[in-house]
């Protein structure tokens, strides 16, 4: 199949870029989506640095592998985010500062202006990522929220991205959310209206994820199909789904991933409850040739088995569109 099969760094930022690419090659992967933490990649030293934008190919090259998008979702987050304390673990240090939450959101907003100039001096089109959002707060509406509320969240969202997006723009790079609980678009309604919030601006579209969608009882098939030309990138990753009442609801009962109270949970591609089989069919009906990346998350499994497990399976469920009715035979 065309279509190449890429592991996202993120989970992985504890290991060198090189080691990384390494194993994953050795896993059979065709490339990596890069997160911009660890040492995978700095986004300010790459749209500065055409010999550090070298040296990220030439890492990859020596091991067989390409690369077709960047992620950054750490700072992504920050842009919208009511900032508290718990950023400051995700955040680098330029960027957290000394944690005032207003110049937190502008200086994170800057760095996703240069990860579009990054992402065009390394030669790739997309770069995924998170919003944040001012109004994931007020999800439950009790005490009731007011409809201006959730009004004045989507806005707050248009004002601070259309600048950034107006930046990939000028660099012909493109934005795509990972649609994701404590973002702005989390499931297809908020997508719906964070798209009209933009004015349907074209350098805005999704990193589609299945497992963020399933458990929340989401169809995630219809997802692709509401937004066809909007899937700018896709992340392989599956999420198992209780069929039967647990300790612990769809809001996780503050308890960790892993825990067997839970209804539902992270797991390794094939053995959770989503349908790739329909995904497939999905991404070729609506014509998607990019990456299909592994995002590999499961508490319960090692994660280099699961890596190289999830290769595997991305290689066998994925398939070419026929081009032809099975029965067109008859009709010639």
């Amino acid at each position: 199949m065309e279509r190449p099969c890429t592991l996202f760094t993120g989970q992985w930022a504890d290991l060198s870029l090189e080691k990384l690419a390494q194993k994953a090659s050795e896993w059979g992967y065709d490339g990596l989506e890069l997160a911009c933490w660890g040492d995978h990649l700095d986004v300010r030293k790459a749209a500065s640095s055409d010999k550090y934008c070298r040296s990220r190919h030439e890492i990859l090259e020596k091991y067989g592998l390409k690369f077709w998008s960047i992620s950054n979702h750490l700072v992504g987050q920050a842009v919208c985010d009511n900032i508290d304390e718990r950023h400051q673990a995700i955040l680098p240090p330029h960027i957290y500062g000394t944690g005032k939450p207003e110049q937190v959101r502008r200086r994170a907003a800057k760095e996703m202006m240069v990860s579009a100039e990054a992402a065009k001096a390394l030669g790739v089109k997309v770069v995924n990522g998170f919003t944040g959002s001012s109004i994931w707060s007020l999800l439950y509406s009790f005490p009731p929220v007011a409809p201006d509320a959730i009004d004045a969240g989507y806005r707050d969202f248009a004002d601070r991205w259309n600048p950034i997006l107006d930046a990939f723009k000028k660099n012909r790079v493109r934005f795509a959310l990972e649609v994701h609980p404590t973002e702005i678009a989390f499931d297809t309604a908020s997508a719906a209206r964070a798209v009209k919030a933009l004015k349907k601006r074209k350098e805005f579209g999704f990193n589609y994820d299945p497992s963020h969608l399933v458990y929340q009882n989401v169809d995630y098939v219809g997802f692709l199909r509401e937004f066809k030309d909007r899937i700018y990138h896709v992340h392989m990753k599956d999420a198992y789904l209780s069929p039967l009442p647990t300790r612990a609801g769809i809001f996780g009962g503050h308890t960790d991933f892993g825990n067997p109270n839970r209804s539902w949970d992270f797991r390794s591609l094939g053995r959770g409850s989503v349908d790739f089989e329909e995904i497939i069919r999905a991404l070729n009906d609506i014509g998607y040739k990019g990456p299909l990346s592994v995002e590999w998350e499961d508490s319960g499994m090692d994660r280099e088995h699961g890596a190289e497990e999830a290769c595997s399976f991305v290689n066998a469920v994925d398939f070419e569109s026929s081009g032809r009715a099975f029965d067109a035979a008859f009709a010639e």
